[in-house]
């Protein structure tokens, strides 16, 4: 299989909602099985399908759960559940958020502490991953938002997004007209 680059904040993929998978065709399984070559190469925790280039629902992840324990799957057509999203600033010691599309940067983002997604395996059965805390629960709703077209910097307070508005123009990637990068060389591509 492949490791795809990556697609970096301001690309329009990431900005529109993706399309429902209607039939798992051989080029979906190809697409999942880069998606996960993509992810290890990166080293992440989940990564959409339209981080990659393709306006597809379709996510990967690769997380702690609450428990501690690794959980690694994919889902097609994921349909979000989520608990209330707690008022003000996140901790910056429990809500630290970072995102493959906008690499080297993290930032408190508030979600819920439970989270559960719906959708379709590989084999076209139903899945269920349901969380309660943990890098998991955050991974569950940060990659559906991808797929919506939100990105998580989005998300921030007031009190972190002018931060973060800092740190993307600090890297200069509009300046630079960086489009992706390559989880294997960590280079960026220019347009």
């Amino acid at each position: 299989m492949a490791v795809r680059p990556i697609t970096v904040i301001g690309h329009k993929a990431l900005h529109q909602p993706t399309k429902r998978v209607k039939e798992i065709t051989p080029e979906v399984r190809t697409l999942v099985q880069d998606m996960f070559d993509t992810l290890d190469a990166a080293k992440g925790a989940g990564l959409a399908a339209n981080q990659v280039g393709v306006r597809l629902r379709i996510f990967v992840y690769d997380c702690a759960d609450e428990s501690g324990v690794d959980q690694r799957g994919v889902v097609i057509n994921p349909k979000l559940e989520k608990g209330s999203v707690p008022p003000g600033d996140p901790s910056p010691d429990e809500g630290a958020e970072g995102c493959l599309s906008v690499p080297g940067e993290w930032f408190p983002t508030p979600r819920s502490s439970w989270a559960r997604v719906t959708g379709l395996d590989l084999d076209g059965n139903e899945v269920v991953v349901e969380a309660t805390g943990g890098t998991l629960a955050r991974c569950l709703q940060h990659e559906t938002d991808h797929l919506d077209g939100k990105l998580y910097v989005e998300r921030l307070t007031p009190t972190y997004r002018g931060k973060a508005r800092e740190a993307m123009k600090a890297r200069g990637w509009e300046a630079a007209h960086i489009t992706k990068w390559d989880p294997l060389t960590q280079e960026a591509e220019k347009v």
